[in-house]
């Protein structure tokens, strides 16, 4: 069994909107979601910027979860879900069952529960630890979140796979409903802020001040965000029946896994999963009209991935941006808000800019970062960039649905 496979539901949770309505409104307008984190205590630390989610009610978005029994990745991920099957505009009761699943993607997992525990083990020692707060760590609680909201009894899978983890998931969902495994598949990925995490950017030396301004000449690294992405996928033959709305179709996705160097990323290992992607998409490199790219900012980052789209792409690859300018780095919902970026701008004809950009690096040339100002264009077929640590690369690529 082959089938085709699309998106119709779209639900983000970020710092720039709550919904695709927000979250599209805010891409296009190149709204910055940066502000000073106020969600820990910051004392210590130079840099303290981030892109934390402001407004967000999980007990007035969710109907199955009591929100207090869960943690915020889980919270985050069960809404992002939720909104991403009312986008759909299917009947929620009619998708409950084994034929649904889920497959959602994380960098941190629990942060916060795991924080608590440690700072209270160190101050207070083991015997302080609270019950209810360890029953919130495990990760593949974020992956349960979302089918006991959704009442899905299919496939929970959590996929570790750090900064690339949302590709992944989708490639995963892809597989199950392209196989005849299930009929509907929420993919993305969640991840809040935390101090150990902000901490950990910051002593690799990764953390930029004040703004994250990826292809930018004078870029200076990333800023930490937090939020989930969830896409709702079906065959098209079922969307087709229900006179859905389709954003685009996953033609297919690549994966490579370098293992060259714990952080540093490899070109050839990012070139070699983009020929994948397209292999499998059945695209050649001149088909892309838009590349959403991992761009996190760091001088060695974009870098990398400039050298790698140029070996694949030649001199003057399609225009690539970066919506990590506007969001900061969400980490394990990094290349799933970039996939709903996509898809979005396939189904509404624009392309989402890259902010925070004033100089031309000369190292980038032939890069076109759509600097500033979202541009209008039809994107026939989309590639949508994820890298993470590790060399954990994971390529997807949508299309318009002919």
């Amino acid at each position: 069994m082959d089938r085709r496979v699309v998106i119709t539901g779209l639900g983000p949770v970020t710092s720039i909107g709550i919904g695709i309505d927000a979250f599209g409104a805010g891409l296009r307008a190149g709204r910055s979601g940066i502000s000073s984190l106020a969600s820990f205590d910051t004392t210590g630390f130079p840099h303290v910027m981030g892109g934390e989610v402001t407004g967000f009610e999980p007990e007035a978005m969710l109907r199955r979860l009591a929100p207090g029994e869960w943690g915020p990745a889980s919270l985050f991920a069960a809404a992002a879900a939720r909104l991403a099957v009312e986008d759909a505009g299917i009947d929620p009761e009619a998708i409950t069952g084994p034929r649904s699943g889920s497959s959602m993607g994380t960098c941190t997992g629990e942060a916060y529960p795991v924080q608590g525990l440690t700072e209270s083990w160190v101050r207070k020692g083991f015997e302080s630890l609270e019950p209810e707060q360890i029953r919130l760590t495990p990760t593949p609680r974020i992956g349960a979140a979302v089918n006991r909201e959704l009442g899905f009894t299919g496939d929970s899978m959590m996929i570790s796979a750090a900064c690339s983890a949302s590709n992944y998931t989708i490639g995963h969902a892809y597989d199950l409903i392209a196989d005849g495994e299930l009929d509907y598949m929420v993919a993305g990925g969640a991840d809040s802020v935390v101090r150990w995490g902000h901490a950990g950017f910051y002593r690799c030396g990764l953390m930029a001040e004040s703004t994250c301004s990826p292809f930018d000449r004078d870029r200076t690294g990333v800023l930490a965000g937090e939020g989930a992405a969830a896409l709702f996928l079906e065959t098209l033959e079922s969307a087709l029946e229900r006179g859905a709305r389709i954003y685009a179709e996953v033609l297919g996705y690549g994966l490579s896994c370098d293992a060259n160097h714990p952080v540093a990323p490899d070109a050839e290992g990012i070139a070699r999963c983009m020929r994948r992607a397209h292999a499998q998409a059945g695209i050649v490199p001149s088909d892309v009209d838009y590349i959403c790219a991992h761009g996190t900012g760091t001088p060695a980052n974009d870098l990398t991935e400039a050298n790698a789209v140029r070996q694949v792409f030649g001199a003057t690859p399609p225009p690539m941006s970066s919506i990590k300018s506007m969001l900061g780095h969400t980490m394990g919902a990094a290349s799933g808000l970039g996939a709903i970026a996509s898809a979005l701008g396939i189904k509404e004809g624009f392309m989402p800019p890259t902010i925070n950009y004033s100089q031309p690096d000369p190292a980038l040339a032939g890069i076109d970062p759509v600097p500033n100002v979202a541009r209008p264009a039809r994107l026939r077929v989309v590639q949508n960039n994820g890298f993470a640590f590790g060399g954990n690369n994971a390529v997807t690529v949508f299309g318009e649905v002919a």
